[in-house]
């Protein structure tokens, strides 16, 4: 029987990534959750900046979208009452982020999602440090 190796491949990929991703959330405590979004936030802006580079339209459009996906999560996920002033912040930080995401699409250039991951991966790394 004759199939398309790129194609059965590339279903095999996602399958496994839903199910590893799947399994990283069961049973994960709050922090261990925003820990996965931001990991998975850093890889999608990674995978959309290079995309960008080799002018794949499609993976640049779907990268983003995910990108975008998990920063409204973020950000809806900030409780406003009990973070104050960080909250807000962060708030604007993932605003920001979504902007620079808009510009790279708008301009179709890589950098300003680069800049974004850059902002994201400091947060991210200020979040894997608190525990």
């Amino acid at each position: 029987m004759f199939y398309n190796q790129g194609y059965a491949g590339g279903t095999a990929a996602r399958r496994y990534a839903a199910v590893h991703s799947g399994s990283r959330t069961e049973g994960a405590t709050p922090h261990a959750l925003v820990k996965i979004l931001f990991d998975e936030l850093i890889l999608a802006l990674e995978a959309a900046a290079l995309a960008e580079r080799n002018g794949d339209r499609m993976k640049v459009s779907d990268k983003q979208a995910r990108a975008m996906s998990i920063l409204f999560a973020l950000e809806s996920s900030l409780d406003h009452d009990k973070g104050g002033d960080i909250a807000m912040g962060l708030a604007q930080i993932y605003r920001e982020a979504r902007r620079l995401l808009m510009q790279g699409a708008k301009d179709r250039s890589a950098a300003p999602v680069d800049q974004a991951r850059v902002m994201i991966a400091e947060i991210a790394d200020a979040w894997n440090q608190i525990g």
